[in-house]
Parts: structure tokens; sequence; C-alpha cells
């Protein structure tokens, strides 16, 4: 069984997992056992990987301190978060409700009536009072006895259940920081964007002057300047498109950081961001990584303690009651010794015919199961799949990277070239403008590629999992679950 890394979760329901694990062997229906996965021996795209960095505050060894502080405020006050510690007290609640049926439940009861009997239905009876007086005063005792496991298997369910959301829990808080760390690296590509539209259109701008003036003096065409013209406003046309998914990414971010929607405080540019290491780890150790692949063991778990708990409907119940109080006519005898009342019994019910309403909820149960058997082998296969996704991406990304590094260079010396041959009369302007194009739209390129490279790293951590989302989750809201839950 994967154990929650909630250390309130580890430390109060450690007890019960392993009262559970003593008393199953006579409880009714399958025990646990962890399903054989087919578990590659590598990834697909596997470079060199840095080990020690699935264990870190990633998001720390890109250099930027505003990053930080933007994955902390987001751990603090996402509303996401919030609702999946709450949700996760909720569970716990319904755990405390199953356990509770260990125990007997004891209850009390006090009363006092006070009657008057029709004398014309007969002469009253000699040595008692009409009108009468009765007080009461009792506690009561009721128990089931678990023979055959039931509550056993319905509280290891639960306790799965809350296991498993308190991986959902953990799960949000992984793609919180991931999707923090994306945002923000997306804001400073699109802020990288604006500034090469803005020098761009600044320098068609000087250009387009320059040309009306010539045009003026007869010393260039009308088509020339219509050409100018054309390259001025397609840059243009590029700045309200950056400075739209400016604000939009902008009001994302803030509502992960649980504000309205606003600005966001920048701190390095993207082309000092420093690259941190690709984190290391095998496929076979995601199933002890990742929350959603524990969630779902833990569903899974939840599902194979209801089949027994199902089955158990099979066989007959024992329950025993219990009474003791005291009762007197008369307030000041209550209390004495005459006046004690009590009871005990014992009771076995069982079923004989239920037109296939157990056999029905036992085979409810059993398909549950398998679905969520598959549902469990599904996510791990998933899992593999947007590791090596991430890894892959990763890695071409940096290759496309180089190569657009080159070209960005190249076509600089074509631009620089081009207005050279023009000054000189060797060529015409459209060539300049050919140039100037070709590297207006290679810039935005190599912005937004850069941009992927952090992205897929980004990725490769959220996707590998590992021991910085218990770093990350020591600040998020923790759920406030009881040392006692379910033993009241």
């Amino acid at each position: 069984m994967v154990k929650s890394h909630h250390p309130s979760l580890v430390t109060h329901h450690g007890a019960a997992i392993a009262l559970f694990a003593a008393l199953t062997g006579c409880a009714v229906g399958p025990d646990y056992k962890r399903p054989e996965i087919d578990a590659p021996a590598k990834f697909r795209f596997q470079d060199a990987q840095d080990l020690e960095s699935a264990d870190t505050a990633w998001w720390a060894l890109f250099g930027d301190p505003v990053l930080e502080q933007l994955v902390a405020e987001a751990l603090a006050s996402n509303k996401d978060l919030r609702i999946a510690a709450a949700r996760v007290e909720e569970f716990a609640g319904r755990l405390t409700v199953t356990r509770s049926q260990f125990y007997p439940q004891i209850g009390y009861g006090v009363g006092a009536t006070r009657e008057r009997s029709s004398e014309q239905l007969g002469p009253p009876i000699v040595g008692v009072s009409n009108p009468q007086s009765t007080f009461r005063a009792t506690v009561e005792a009721r128990w089931e006895i678990d023979l055959w496991g039931r509550i056993r298997r319905l509280s290891e369910a639960g306790l799965a259940d809350l296991l498993a959301t308190e991986e959902a829990r953990r799960g949000v808080v992984l793609s919180l920081v991931s999707a923090v760390a994306s945002g923000y690296i997306t804001l400073r590509d699109l802020d990288k964007q604006l500034a090469i539209s803005l020098r761009t259109a600044n320098a068609r701008g000087e250009a387009l002057k320059l040309f009306e003036l010539r045009f003026q003096g007869g010393v260039v065409s009308q088509i020339e300047v219509a050409q100018v013209r054309s390259e001025y406003e397609a840059a243009a046309a590029a700045i309200p498109a950056a400075e739209r998914a400016i604000a939009q990414t902008e009001n994302a971010l803030a509502i992960l950081l649980g504000r309205n929607p606003g600005p966001i405080l920048r701190g390095r540019s993207v082309d000092d961001f420093k690259l941190p290491g690709v984190p290391g780890g095998l496929p076979s150790q995601l199933l002890e990584r990742r929350p959603d692949v524990r969630q779902a063991e833990q569903n899974l778990i939840a599902a194979n303690a209801r089949i027994g708990a199902a089955r158990a409907l099979y066989y007959p119940t024992i329950s025993l009651t219990g009474l003791f109080g005291v009762a007197s006519g008369e307030l000041n005898d209550l209390f004495t010794g005459s006046a004690r009342v009590w009871s005990f019994s014992g009771t076995v019910a069982g079923p004989i015919f239920t037109g296939g309403q157990i056999s029905g909820t036992v085979a409810q149960a059993e398909a549950q199961d398998r679905q969520l058997l598959a549902a469990y082998e599904r996510t791990i296969q998933n899992a593999f799949r947007e590791v090596d996704d991430a890894l892959v991406d990763h890695r071409k990304s940096r290759e496309r990277l180089a190569a657009q590094g080159r070209q960005v260079d190249a076509l600089r010396d074509y631009a620089r070239l081009a207005r050279l041959r023009y000054d000189n009369g060797y060529t015409s302007y459209l060539e300049v403008l050919d140039a100037e194009r070709s590297l207006f739209n290679a810039e935005l390129s190599y912005t937004q590629t850069q941009a992927d490279v952090f992205n897929a790293l980004v990725s490769i951590y959220k996707t590998m999992g590992g021991g910085w989302v218990d770093i990350a989750d020591s600040g998020a809201p923790q759920p406030a679950v009881s040392g006692e839950a379910g033993m009241r």
C-alpha cells in the first residue's frame, strides 16, 4: 500500500493500517496485492540526467527570485489547493463515521410523563394515583460484532479513499507549481516578442518616413513606398497581438496566485534564465513518485476492499443491545435501588432471499474493481508516455533552438549585407525588405523556441514527480486531519 506523504496522515493512520493488516486475515474478500506492471527498463529519449534535481526546488534553479516568490504565493493562496485540502478533511470525516462502527454506540435518555386515565372506562386501580407521574433515566448501548470483517473492509476502503484524496491534493500541488513556472516563462517570452516587435516597428517607421521624403523629392517610386509601408504595418500589427497575449497570460497567472486579474511582477529576462539539469529517474520509480499513480492505486485498494464488504452481506450479523437505567413514579425515589431497570439482548440476523440484491452488490463491487485496475494500468502507461514526450520535446527543442540561433546570425548578416548593397546602388530596396522580414520572423521564432526549451524542462519535472512535491507542499495549506479521526 502506498503511504501518504502528508505527515499527519502517515502518523495518525499508521496504526490503523497495521490493525487492518493484522485482522484482514479473517475478513471476507480478497486481500490487496499490487498488480504486476510491465515497466520499460528506461525511457526512450533519456539523456544525461541530474539525479539530485528531482528532489530539489527546481524552480529556484532558474535563477529568478521573482519566480520563486510567485510559486510561494501560489502555494499559499491558490483556491484549488484550499478546495483540495478541504476535500481531504471531508474524507477524513467519512473515515471517522465508518470507523465508529467498530465501537458500541452509547446513548442516554431522560424523560418525564404525567398522565390521567379516564375513570369512565373503569374504576381506578387501588393504590395507583390518577393522574400518575413517571420519571425515567436510561443509558443504552448497541454494538455490531464484526465477525466477518464487513466493517473492517469498509474501514480499509475508507482509509484508501482518504489517502487517494490526499494524493489528489498533492497532485494539485504538482500541477500548480508547474503551471506557475510555465506561465511565467511564457510571460517573459511574450515580453521579449513584444520588445522585438516594438524595435522592428520603430526601425521600419523611421525607414517609412525617409522613403516618404524621398518620394516627395522624386528619388524613389510609389511602389517602393508601398513596400516599406507594408513591412511597417506587419511589425505594427504584431504589437497589439503580443500585448493581448501578455495581458491574458498575466490574468491567468494572477488566478493561479489567488489574486484578482492584474499585472505580474517581472524578474530576469528569458535570455538570462539558467537551464537546470534534467531530473533523473527510472520508469519503475514513477509508481512511487507521481501523485496520480499513487491516487489510482489507492482507488484500486478501496475497490478491492469493497468486494469483501459486499460479500460479507451473505453472512449473518450479530448485534448486542443493553439498557440500564432507573424509573420511578416519584422523582425523589428515582435513584433508589428499587428503581433500577435493565435489559440485555443479542440478535443474529441474516439473509434468506433477497431477489439478487446481495449478488448484484457483489457483482457491482467486482466490476468497479476491474474498472479501477484498468484505470491504474492506464495511468501508469500514460505516465510513461508523458515522461517520454517531455524528454523528446526537451531534446528536440534544444536542437531546434541551436539551429534557429544559427539562422538568426545568418539573417543578420544577410540584412546587413543587403543594406550595404542597397546603399551602394547594387540592388533594390526589395532585397533589404526581404532580409529584414526574414530576420524579424526568425527572431520571433527563436524566442518562442527559447520558451519551449524551458517549458519542456518544466514538463519533465512535472511528469517525473519526485521529492520536490514534498518541498512545495510544505508551503501549501494543510488539511486539518484530527489525530483521533475515526476513534470517537
